[in-house]
């Protein structure tokens, strides 16, 4: 499976004193990690992927100003958050396959804020490498059309986030 992904780590290239509040262990990921861990979940979630040669993903990395400013356009909300995702396909999309046989198939963004990232891992006492980990799985998972409107589908898509996690080694238990 063949996935192009773009990842604009904003939070890193416009603020180098931030780096300096992580402490002396350095989270970032490097974009090859991250294709890496994209490719094994969308192996896993294959039976949720709309069929295509290739897939699409844009993964933008930022700080709570950006995230506050995109949650207030497009969800109402002004107020910073953790994760934004912006799907490329309607849940009902009719798939032309020729299309999707030549071209990757765009499934969408993924915003994170480091800033919120880095409060939740100090709170949930693990690695801002796993929270954003945690959180980018999440993005993903709303980009294939899961959502949580009630606690039976939130728990389910917890425990998905969970396997997603362990497939690349980091263990985690909800609870």
């Amino acid at each position: 499976m063949q996935v192009e992904l773009d990842v604009q780590d904003c939070f890193y290239e416009s603020s180098p004193e931030k780096i300096l509040t992580f402490g002396a262990t350095d989270d970032r990921i490097a974009g090859e990690t991250w294709e890496t861990w994209f490719v094994r979940w969308l192996e896993i979630l294959h039976p949720d992927l709309p069929p295509a040669s290739s897939y699409e993903i844009g993964l933008r990395l930022t700080d709570d100003a950006e995230i506050k400013s995109l949650n207030a356009q497009y969800r109402h909300q002004d107020k910073p958050t953790d994760v934004l995702a912006f799907a490329g396909l309607e849940v009902d999309y009719p798939q032309i396959e020729e299309m999707f046989a030549s071209e990757p198939l765009y499934l969408g963004d993924i915003v994170v804020s480091v800033d919120t990232a880095q409060r939740q891992a100090q709170q949930q006492e693990h690695s801002l490498r796993t929270e954003l980990a945690w959180l980018v799985a999440h993005g993903l998972l709303h980009l294939l059309g899961w959502d949580h409107p009630d606690e039976e589908s939130l728990v389910r898509m917890l425990e998905q986030q969970v396997i997603l996690l362990r497939e690349i080694g980091i263990a985690l238990d909800i609870e």
